[in-house]
């Protein structure tokens, strides 16, 4: 018996990573759009679970563990060091949160 080849019938295939080029937008980290909130204008980017250290989510102040998918963002106008990690749930209820951060006296403040 022969191996299964798993092919697409059509003829036409998919470009594989390794023939995407590194300076299409969305390339190498992920899909990005914007939303207006809080009157800014802010670019979310979804980053699959390839981190590799721990991020702070500025939503519930819990840590994002390396290896979780979550949200990127930051403002539009904003500087690189901007950014923020957030859990998708809470970048998704951030109107409906207050900001209840309980921080130890020692705590880094990101």
């Amino acid at each position: 018996m022969s191996p299964r080849h798993n092919r697409p019938r059509s003829g036409t295939s998919k470009p594989s990573t390794a023939d995407r080029r590194d300076d299409e937008p969305g390339a190498r980290y992920g899909l990005e759009r914007s939303e207006d909130w809080r009157g800014e204008e802010w670019v979310v980017r979804q980053v699959g679970g390839s981190a590799g250290k721990p991020y702070r989510c500025p939503g519930c102040d819990q840590e994002i563990q390396p290896g979780v998918p979550h949200v990127v963002a930051w403002q539009r106008l904003g500087h690189v060091d901007d950014r923020r990690h957030w859990h998708k749930a809470c970048w998704n209820a951030r109107d409906r949160r207050g900001a209840r951060l309980q921080r130890s006296r020692n705590a880094p403040r990101y």
